[in-house]
């Protein structure tokens, strides 16, 4: 049986175990991308709906990695972010939040990329990284030592590598098999997400609307063929709601979706695909296991209230890629105790901070809606804390 050698073997090709493969292979390491799915029927070629929001401090991973410039479809920037309380088929309240990224810089907030472009970016990407070996569809067996980890494909071609990451979602097999414990609380709620195009052009602004059955976004996006104006919608429902939601005709929905977002941008229309989304949230009690380490939803996920799920993956995989580039062996105990210390507090934090934000919005009760209405309001009248808000969400 041959055994071929590698940097960094990583099981998951996913956007985050993806772009960390092409970050590494871009700075020279040898690494071994593992995915049970075939990479060319995920890159869907007509326009589905579905979209990332790309953190303005995430940006330089998809730099590195050889990804931005592959976007086949331009990205929309965020330039301004509006967040206002209301109720479906109602003015959304007078007493809002605004944010301006003049405030902090010319730079956006972020992007907002289509899913399929991403996707097309990646697989052309490691088409081309003469440095990554990719094995999809392929299972992989993982067996870990203290000194290497061996990587088993279809029982007949065997990888050693240094350092294993874990990429392989929130199912990850890797950490169950490396016994490391999760804690999870699922969500009594559904995410639906769609994109609509619309009469009157976004202007580059985010909306983040507080209703009764959860956070509504409406996000700008590049238009396409056919359709000038188009954003991104991302919003939750109670699942029975958003069941009848998934079933509806066109227009039924299209009416729905139109209640929730108001009349800012005129007559709407959806285009693409709607899905829907059960929400939970877990956390893996730690990131590290003798070489190996955890990365993205494998780690963690989080309430899609922010946007933020994604960006914490790639934070994940740039802190891991940082590291790695000061070591000659990229699976010491003592780099993966420093990749652990510098990601996990910041995932915790963004847990606590969704999940309380969603607490708080996704209630009807008058007093809570005057008290959160009043606060977004003082906030708006603090410039310093705007900024600081601002910073956060940039990444």
């Amino acid at each position: 049986m041959n055994k071929e050698t590698v940097d960094v073997a990583v099981i998951g090709a996913g956007p985050v175990g993806a772009a960390l493969a092409c970050r590494l292979a871009n700075q020279g390491r040898s690494v071994l991308l593992v995915d049970r799915a075939a990479l060319p029927p995920m890159e869907h070629p007509d326009f589905d709906g579905r979209a990332y929001a790309i953190a303005y401090g995430s940006r330089p991973l998809l730099d590195m990695a050889g990804l931005w410039d592959r976007l086949a479809f331009t990205p929309c920037p965020i330039e301004q972010i509006r967040v206002s309380d209301g109720k479906p088929g109602q003015p959304a309240s007078p007493l809002h939040l605004h944010f301006d990224h003049r405030a902090v810089g010319e730079n956006p907030f972020g992007w907002i990329v289509e899913a399929r472009a991403l996707r097309v970016a990646i697989n052309a990407q490691l088409r081309a990284e003469p440095r990554v070996i990719l094995r999809a569809p392929a299972d992989a067996v993982v067996t870990r030592s203290a000194e290497e980890a061996i990587i088993t494909i279809a029982g007949d071609t065997t990888y050693r590598a240094r350092l294993v990451v874990a990429a392989d979602g929130r199912g990850s097999q890797l950490r169950t098999q490396a016994g490391i414990a999760v804690t999870r609380f699922a969500y009594r709620q559904s995410a639906v997400v769609c994109a609509l195009a619309h009469e009157r052009g976004h202007q580059n602004v985010a909306l983040e609307h507080f209703l009764p059955g959860g956070p509504f976004a409406q996000l700008p996006m590049t238009g396409i063929e056919g359709a000038p104006h188009v954003s991104a919608i991302v919003f939750t429902e109670g699942h029975a709601i958003a069941d009848r939601l998934a079933v509806m005709d066109d227009a039924r929905f299209t009416a729905e979706v139109a209640r929730r977002l108001g009349p800012h941008l005129g007559a709407v229309r959806l285009i693409g695909k709607r899905w829907t989304y059960r929400l939970s949230a877990l956390h893996a009690h730690r990131y590290t296991a003798p070489r190996l380490a955890l990365v993205g939803d494998a780690a963690h996920g989080i309430h899609p209230i922010a946007g933020q799920g994604l960006n914490l993956g790639l934070r994940d995989a740039m802190a891991l890629a940082a590291l790695i580039d000061q070591s000659d062996d990229p699976g010491t105990p003592d780099l993966l105790q420093r990749y652990q210390r510098a990601r996990r507090p910041d995932n915790l934090l963004m847990l606590a901070a969704t999940d309380g934000l969603d607490r708080l919005f996704s209630t009807d009760l008058p007093p809570v809606r005057l008290a959160r209405d009043l606060g977004l309001a003082a906030v708006n009248r603090m410039p310093r804390l705007k900024r600081a808000f601002m910073r956060a969400a940039m990444g």
